[in-house]
């Protein structure tokens, strides 16, 4: 199997995310270093819902409210019926693990039951990026 494109996005909190669109269905790993507002997480959660995010492995600060608040924008997003298949959210928590044991999840275990995802998100919110950092250890994670 061909591993996913990866990219970074580094957001400060508070700040909007950007545009999502350009993105094929998508895997996000949200790394979260800081606690944020509820509101403002509410209003993430619903532009990843509304994008091709598929999957979202979420990990740091408050990491169970970020998957709590993503699957609730989800439900928002299609209100309240079923879902499709190819357009569910996955999302796991891991709130008692390694970033590098989540990036070894997202490599090698985590996978969507209608859709083969080809590219790997890093959502990285902090108040300063790390780019490097962050690709570095997601492919050490082999």
């Amino acid at each position: 199997m061909m591993q996913p494109t990866l990219s970074y996005l580094h957001v400060r909190p508070g700040e909007e995310l950007p545009p999502l669109d350009a993105y094929p269905p998508f895997l996000a790993v949200l790394v979260v270093d800081v606690v944020c507002e509820e509101m403002w997480r509410w209003e993430a959660c619903r532009r990843l819902a509304a994008s091709q995010c598929r999957y979202l492995l979420a990990w740091g600060e408050q990491c169970e409210d970020w998957t709590e608040s993503a699957l609730d924008a989800q439900l928002e997003a299609f209100d309240y019926e079923d879902i499709p298949p190819e357009k569910l959210l996955m999302t796991t928590s891991h709130e008692d693990e390694d970033l590098e044991e989540v990036f070894w999840f997202a490599r090698h275990k985590a996978r969507h039951p209608a859709l083969q995802l080809a590219q790997t998100l890093i959502i990285h919110i902090a108040e300063r990026g790390r780019k490097g950092e962050m690709e570095a250890r997601y492919a050490a994670a082999a």
